[in-house]
């Protein structure tokens, strides 16, 4: 356990539980807790520890969320778990790349993506509203396999932050599902990037897992209620979470990066 006060501590574990709930309404919870953790850790911490940390603390929170979508919401499994196979292979070469990344880097990249998914949602003010349009065809699963899969796999591997946003948007795009059959699908992969990715930074040493393990049970907490609540509340909910989240982070990380 790094030498870190009480406060912080309490503040990690809150914003544990935020991203929980966030990552499992509309994805990304990552794009809160990494900086958090990026902030909260000691100045001489690797920035590859902050990412294993974070990937310890995502996966309990993302199983959770994944069962409650699969037990309620119309996932189809199978294709689920083939682009999470892929996204497995995908994060675990992302996460080689990842031990010499610095904190400097990082700030900046989640910015730009955070940018790069407002613009997007905005632009397409009906996407994702739609009901699903019933099975996908076989040419459309091996295109998420090899974007969603493999692709976002990957960036999950090497930076994180975003991937279940991203999961979300891809899904939704290439399937044709609503925001909500595309956020259940997400967790299962997420499941699996993120299984990948934990495993790599693990053999790399690169885990705090006490700490992991006090937010972790925050996170799982949250990635519960988060599902119910996007279950209930709907496809228009998750895009106006989504967009609140995306510019909410957006100016947090400005502000630290060029005012602070």
């Amino acid at each position: 356990m790094p030498d870190i006060s009480l406060t912080m501590i309490v503040l990690l574990c809150v914003a544990a539980l935020a991203a929980g709930w966030i990552d499992a309404v509309v994805g990304g919870g990552g794009l809160l807790l990494l900086p958090v953790l990026l902030l909260g850790l000691p100045a001489n911490t690797p920035a590859a520890h902050a990412l294993g940390t974070n990937k310890a603390v995502a996966i309990v929170g993302t199983t959770g969320a994944a069962v409650t979508y699969a037990r309620k919401a119309p996932v189809d499994v199978r294709t689920a778990v083939r682009i999470g196979l892929a996204a497995l292979a995908g994060s675990s070469a992302g996460a080689f790349f990842a031990a010499g990344m610095s904190t400097e880097v990082l700030k900046p990249v989640i910015m730009v993506v955070l940018l790069g998914v407002a613009a997007f949602v905005i632009l397409r003010p009906a996407f994702g509203t739609a009901p699903a349009t019933g099975p996908a065809t076989r040419r459309r699963i091996l295109a998420a396999i090899g974007l969603a899969g493999l692709g976002i796999g990957f960036y999950d591997g090497l930076i994180g932050p975003g991937t279940g946003t991203f999961l979300v948007l891809a899904l939704t795009a290439i399937l044709h599902l609503d925001l909500v059959t595309a956020s259940a699908t997400a967790k299962i992969v997420n499941c699996c990037t993120n299984a990948g990715a934990l495993a790599t930074f693990a053999w790399q040493g690169a885990v705090l897992w006490q700490l992991a393990a006090l937010m972790a049970v925050f996170n799982l907490a949250g990635g519960t209620l988060g599902a119910h609540t996007a279950l209930k509340k709907g496809s228009g909910f998750v895009r106006i979470v989504l967009l609140t989240v995306v510019f909410a982070l957006v100016g947090n990380l400005a502000y630290e990066q060029w005012i602070a």
